[in-house]
C-alpha cells in the first residue's frame, strides 16, 4: 500500500531539520506543546494539499449533518426514559440531558470525522461533547502553512469559536442563569487536555479561570471551586471532561460527585459548554438512529435524507452486514479509535483496537469504508497510513478542518498532518 505523497518543503531541509525549526518555535510560545506525545511524534513537519472544493465540501457536509443531528437531539429529549437507556444514556444524566436550550447548537464545539472514499466523503462519527484538535486546526495549522508558503485552509476561523462562547454566555444570561463567574476545566496533569482547555479559554474572549478538575467541588448545592481552603460558586462551566464518566465519579468517600453535578445541571445552577445536550448527540447509538429513521422514511424532509444518504454511512444496532460486506463495531462513547474492530463480510477480524478502554459498552454495527492511504514522511522514514479528516462545528457552523493519520483504526497517537488548500 502506498499512498500518495505530501507536500515536502522547497527549501530541501532534512525532515528532522524542518521539524525542529517548525515546532520548536511554536512550543516555545507555550500554546502547543504536545508536538511529541509519549515519547513519539505526534506533529508532522509536512503539508497535505487538498482542493478547494473538498475544503468547501467538508464545511457544508458539517452544517448539514448538525442540523440533522439537531433535529434528532430535540426529539430525544423529549422522549421517555426508556429511549434515553437505548441510546446509553447514563441514568444520572437523563434530567440534564433534557435540559432545552433552542437558541443553542446541541453542541458548542464538535467535529465530524470523514473518511474520503471513492463514492466521497463519509462520516464515520461525531465528537459531540469533548473533541480535541482544536489547537492544531486553529493555531497551529496556519503556522506550518505560514513556514511552506501555502495557504491555510482555516484562516480567519478562530472568529468563529469567540462568537460561539460569546453568544451562549449572552444566551445563558437571557434564560436566568447566572453567568458571572466562568470557570475552564480539564485534568491538569494531560498536557494535550489542559492545553487546548486553556486555549478555548483565551479565545472565548470571556472573563474566565482555568481551574483543574481536582479542585472542583460540590458544596452548599452548587459547583464550587475549592482552593487555599476557601470556596467560590461556579456559574458557567466550560469542561474538557465527557459526561458519561462524570456520571460514575465519586469522592473519595463515596459521595457521588458527578451525579449531584449533573443534578445541579439538570436544576440550571450550572451553566454547561458544552451544552448537556451534546451527550445524546456524542452517542454513535444516535447514529444508527437517525440510520433508522432515514431508511423507514417519513421522518426527515427531502433536504435532510439527501444530506444522510450522502454523507453518513448505514449504522444498526444489530449485525445487518455479515455475509454480506465489511463491516466495524464501535462502542456507544467510545474515542479516539477505542474498542473499535473491523470485520470481513464472513466475521473475520481485520483489524482490533489494542488499547483497554471502551469494551464494557453497547456496540453499534457500522458499515466498514477503507480510509484512503497516503505516504507521509516522519522522523522514523517513511509511513504509509490512512487518511482521515476532521470538520469542526462551531454552534451549527462549518468551521476549520484537521487531518489525522494511522492505521486502519485512528488510534489516539496517529499523526496530526498539516493541510494547505489549492489556490
Amino acid at each position: 500500500m502506498v499512498g500518495r505523497p505530501v507536500v515536502v518543503d522547497p527549501s530541501g531541509l532534512p525532515y528532522a531539520e524542518r521539524r525542529a525549526e517548525i515546532y520548536g518555535s511554536l512550543t516555545s510560545e507555550g500554546i502547543f506543546t504536545w508536538d511529541s506525545m509519549y515519547g513519539e511524534e505526534y506533529a508532522l513537519a509536512s503539508l497535505h494539499r487538498i482542493s478547494q472544493s473538498l475544503r468547501d465540501e467538508l464545511m457544508e457536509a458539517s452544517y448539514l449533518l448538525c442540523r440533522v443531528y439537531a433535529r434528532v437531539v430535540a426529539v430525544v429529549q423529549t422522549g421517555d426514559e426508556q429511549l434515553l437507556e437505548y441510546l446509553g444514556i447514563p441514568q444520572a444524566a437523563w434530567s440534564a440531558v433534557r435540559t432545552e436550550l433552542p437558541e443553542l447548537s446541541p453542541t458548542l464545539i464538535g467535529r465530524f470525522d470523514f473518511a474520503p472514499t471513492a463514492n466521497g466523503i463519509k462520516m464515520l462519527e461525531f465528537n459531540a461533547e469533548t473533541p480535541t484538535d482544536i489547537v492544531e486546526a486553529y493555531h497551529v495549522n496556519g503556522r506550518v502553512c505560514e513556514y511552506f508558503g501555502e495557504q491555510n485552509p482555516n484562516a480567519g476561523l478562530t472568529d468563529h469559536i469567540c462568537d460561539a462562547f460569546a453568544h451562549a454566555d449572552e444566551y445563558y444570561r437571557f434564560c436566568g442563569y447566572e453567568v458571572k463567574r466562568k470557570v475552564f476545566s480539564s485534568v491538569d496533569w494531560h498536557t494535550e487536555d489542559s492545553g487546548t482547555t486553556k486555549y478555548l479559554m483565551a479565545l472565548s474572549s470571556l472573563d474566565g479561570e482555568f481551574v483543574p478538575l481536582k479542585d472542583l467541588r460540590v458544596l452548599e448545592d452548587r459547583l464550587q471551586v475549592f482552593q487555599e481552603e476557601m470556596h467560590t460558586p461556579v456559574d458557567l462551566w466550560y469542561r474538557l471532561h465527557p459526561l458519561e464518566k462524570l456520571s460514575q465519579e465519586k469522592d473519595v468517600d463515596g459521595f457521588p460527585t458527578g451525579a449531584a453535578v449533573l443534578d445541579l445541571i439538570a436544576r440550571q445552577k450550572i451553566a454547561l459548554i458544552n451544552p448537556p445536550s451534546a451527550l445524546i448527540a456524542q452517542s454513535k447509538a444516535l447514529q444508527a438512529l437517525i440510520w433508522n429513521l432515514h431508511e423507514g422514511g417519513g421522518f426527515f424532509t427531502p433536504e435532510e435524507d439527501s444530506t444522510i444518504g450522502k454523507y453518513m454511512l448505514p449504522t444498526y444496532f444489530e449485525n445487518r452486514f455479515s455475509g454480506h460486506t465489511a463491516y466495524v463495531t464501535k462502542p456507544f462513547f467510545g474515542r479516539e479509535g477505542g474498542a473499535v474492530t473491523i470485520f470481513q463480510a464472513d466475521g473475520q477480524e481485520l483489524a482490533r483496537d489494542q488499547e483497554e478502554s471502551y469494551w464494557d459498552q453497547p456496540f453499534i454495527y457500522q458499515q466498514f469504508v477503507e480510509l484512503e492511504p497516503i505516504t507521509i514522511e516522519t522522523l522514523a522514514g517513511l509511513y504509509c497510513g490512512r487518511l482521515m479528516y476532521g470538520s469542526f462545528v462551531i454552534n451549527g457552523r462549518g468551521s476549520a478542518i484537521v487531518a489525522r493519520v494511522g492505521g486502519r483504526i485512528t488510534g489516539n497517537m496517529a499523526y496530526y498532518l498539516p493541510l494547505s488548500v489549492s489556490s
